[in-house]
């Protein structure tokens, strides 16, 4: 009688409890998390940057364009001058001057400019035209490493510029913090994360400028090397003969 009693009591309140539990089909599920909410784009934030990324962008600009305009012309100044250097000799041993200074004004090259000058001062102790080759080929280096300080100036300055972005945007975090009151983790993370964005636009800036500057010095010594080492052969030439 009592087992009975009990199913026959129990059996509404499993009912209830069946009644009380969602079914799965309408458990809702949750929203799929889209790019836009996973965070900032680069464009945003650059923007979020402020006021200091506009000269960091305007150096990467510059150190760009003189990284291109100079690696073009350090390289068109380094053709292989052999073939020029043995017409020179032959025309010159020749007594072909003309000739030879016809073919330095064909040639578009630091080392054809130079022994031009050195040709049109034969005749003159060698001593002279020793000189004016040597004044020659100063000014050709001077052309060639054309505004490539400018790349170790901005080397220097962005990653600096960059820093300061950083620490200005800290100094308006807490600021703020003493205006309101409102001290949170949220708060400061969320201003200065977007704020570091100056210091590695600098930081990036600053190597690029800084790659390039070296890297261009180096192609300026191997034009220079091979300019005193043809200047040397031509007054040789001249002193045999």
């Amino acid at each position: 009688m009592h087992s009975g009693y009990l199913i026959i009591n129990m059996n509404p309140i499993l009912l209830q409890i069946t009644s009380l539990t969602p079914d799965s089909a309408n458990v809702p599920t949750a929203a799929p998390v889209t790019g836009a909410d996973s965070g900032l784009s680069v464009f945003d934030l650059i923007i979020q940057g402020g006021w200091v990324m506009l000269p960091i962008i305007l150096m990467s600009v510059i150190a760009i364009y003189i990284m291109v305009e100079r690696y073009i012309a350090i390289k068109k100044a380094l053709p292989d001058p052999e073939p020029f250097m043995q017409a020179v000799k032959t025309q010159v041993i020749q007594g072909d001057l003309n000739g030879a200074k016809m073919l330095c004004a064909k040639t578009n090259t630091p080392i054809a400019r130079m022994i031009e000058k050195g040709i049109r001062r034969i005749g003159n102790p060698l001593k002279d035209i020793e000189t004016s080759i040597e004044n020659v080929g100063k000014l050709e280096i001077t052309k060639l490493e054309k505004n490539i300080n400018v790349l170790g100036i901005i080397a220097g300055i962005a990653p600096m510029l960059g820093f300061v972005g950083t620490i200005i945007g800290v100094i308006k975090i807490f600021y703020a913090i003493s205006a309101t009151g409102d001290f949170g983790i949220a708060q400061i993370s969320g201003g200065l994360y977007t704020k570091m964005v100056t210091s590695a636009a600098g930081l990036i800036v600053g190597m690029i400028a800084h790659i390039g500057y070296h890297y261009l010095s180096l192609m300026v010594e191997r034009v220079i090397f091979k300019m005193e080492n043809y200047a040397i052969e031509f007054t040789d030439l001249l002193q045999d003969n």
